[in-house]
């Protein structure tokens, strides 16, 4: 008996693919951060007084402590792969499907560039006042210690975050809900509010502020079919947080 490995993948195929790759990468993220808030909700003090830290320090021996941080970045690219492999199923390459090839260098890190820069500043704006109004936790981008591999590995982090959160959330996401027919505007909200909903555990400020950045992000992907350049805007924004946080003076980030 033979497969036939050019048949289509039928619609409940497809979605359950699709479940159980959210289930197992962001969706699940996003049920944690659900839980995170509503246990810093109910925290004495509120929310305002609690504290969301990102890029912790695994261990107190410097060289452990950077074996778990490689090891952490390294797993977490993996549900990546098995997404592309899952894309490359379909007819044609799965990295020209999802825009993630390198065939167009200059224009993707321009246009990338001009994304972070969009949503950049924006996004300070709206991360101050939500914590003048006590609609975040005080927010922590960089926990590690000031050991001297600390910076290339906030670098790293926020490629993995980048590559992560893009294939996954816009590239893959967008590209199964258009097979299952659903609605334009329907795929840019679905993609952009799981967004928002796995940076929850920061707060109301970060869960809105990602729900834009998704909207746009995800519009932008539709239109060009490149995930290529939300990577390097996303990378840009996360190592701008990170590497800034951990170099600048502490009291220039009182204000998160």
């Amino acid at each position: 008996m033979t497969v036939d490995l050019t048949r289509q993948l039928s619609r409940r195929t497809l979605g359950t693919e699709t479940v159980l790759i959210l289930g197992l990468t962001l969706g699940q993220s996003a049920v944690y951060a659900v839980v995170s808030i509503i246990a810093k909700l109910t925290a004495e003090g509120g929310l305002s007084q609690q504290t969301a830290a990102l890029n912790t320090t695994a261990s107190p021996r410097p060289y452990l402590d950077l074996t778990y941080q490689l090891l952490g970045i390294a797993f977490a690219l993996l549900p990546v792969l098995f997404a592309v492999h899952l894309v490359n199923r379909d007819p044609g390459d799965a990295l020209r499907t999802l825009g993630l090839d390198a065939r167009r260098p200059g224009s993707d890190l321009a246009r990338g560039a001009g994304l972070a820069a969009l949503m950049g500043l924006p996004g300070l704006v709206l991360f101050w006042a939500a914590a003048q109004l006590g609609l975040n936790a005080t927010l922590v981008p960089a926990a590690l210690r000031d050991y001297w591999w600390a910076v290339p590995v906030l670098i790293l982090a926020a490629v993995k975050n980048a590559v992560l959160e893009e294939v996954i959330v816009v590239g893959y996401l967008v590209t199964r809900l258009r097979q299952l027919q659903w609605r334009f505007w329907t795929i840019i909200a679905t993609s952009a509010v799981l967004r928002g909903s796995y940076h929850l555990y920061q707060g109301f400020g970060a869960f809105v502020g990602n729900v834009v950045m998704g909207v746009v992000f995800t519009y932008f992907f539709m239109r060009t079919r490149r995930v290529m350049p939300l990577v390097v805007a996303h990378t840009l924004i996360d190592i701008v947080a990170f590497v800034g946080y951990a170099l600048l003076p502490r009291e220039w980030f009182d204000w998160l």
